[in-house]
């Protein structure tokens, strides 16, 4: 639409805005927020409301970026530090506690949720198995170059998940994977490792991490060769997502 004049105003700075989530989310924004019905029949996955808290504007959506039961709740600014405490205070007898970001960063890996480590400009939908979301029907931008020889070969790096075959081990980020016998170098070089961290869920050191043929090779053992620190690791190629696959708890 060339004709037409728009412009656009961001803000996001009138707004602060809390994620509430865990297992009892759903009553703890049912506590702060009486005047609206969060069952899951009512308010599912993705829902969103404007609603008030204490006589000001609010708006909760059921969002979560932590793989978690959970609603995000926004008021203006203002209201930020007094709906903070608010919040800690009606949590008392759920366990409520603040939860920084190391924390989110450990639950993202732990749900394959692709970030920083993961996204470094050269990354395809493809690649992160987000295939299915560009469309077959309709132009789009981008729709020339993702539809290049070299961006849609099956041997391109796909994003996988790998665990420790030894569960006591550690993996680091930046190790690469390569063949469990065979000369470790570039010749070899199956892909590598992008986002790792320690599970509480699952007793063990998880990484993501992008490998030749990508989830046509989950279930294989390779080797994570890690030369700068002198470390190599047998891992399992497995699915990026290693807690709650089906997604039970982020719906239920």
């Amino acid at each position: 639409w060339p004709d037409l004049d728009v412009q656009l105003s961001s803000v996001t700075e009138q707004w602060a805005q809390f994620a509430v989530a865990g297992p009892q989310s759903r009553a703890l924004a049912a506590r702060i927020l009486p005047g609206i019905d969060l069952s899951n029949g009512v308010f599912p996955y993705m829902a969103a409301a404007e609603t008030a808290w204490r006589g000001a504007p609010a708006r909760i959506y059921r969002l979560s970026f932590s793989g978690e039961l959970a609603f995000e709740i926004g008021v203006p600014s203002v209201y930020g530090d007094a709906f903070m405490r608010a919040l800690i205070a009606a949590g008392q007898d759920l366990g409520v506690a603040p939860y920084g970001t190391e924390a989110m960063a450990i639950m993202r890996i732990e749900k394959g949720h692709a970030a920083g480590g993961e996204l470094n400009g050269q990354v395809t939908a493809g690649d992160l198995g987000l295939g299915k979301m560009l469309s077959t029907k309709k132009i789009f931008i981008g729709q020339a170059l993702a539809s290049r020889p070299g961006l849609i070969d099956p041997q391109r790096p796909g994003l996988v998940g790998a665990r420790p075959v030894d569960q006591s081990k550690r993996i680091r980020a930046g190790a690469h994977f390569t063949p469990l016998s065979g000369p470790r170098d570039a010749a070899n070089d199956l892909g590598w490792i992008s986002s790792t961290a320690f599970s509480p869920s699952l007793n063990s050191w998880i990484t993501l991490g992008f490998i030749k043929g990508g989830a046509g090779r989950i279930g294989e053992r390779v080797l994570a060769f890690d030369p700068v620190r002198g470390a190599e690791t047998e891992v399992e190629i497995c699915s990026p997502v290693f807690v709650d696959p089906e997604g039970g708890r982020l719906r239920g």
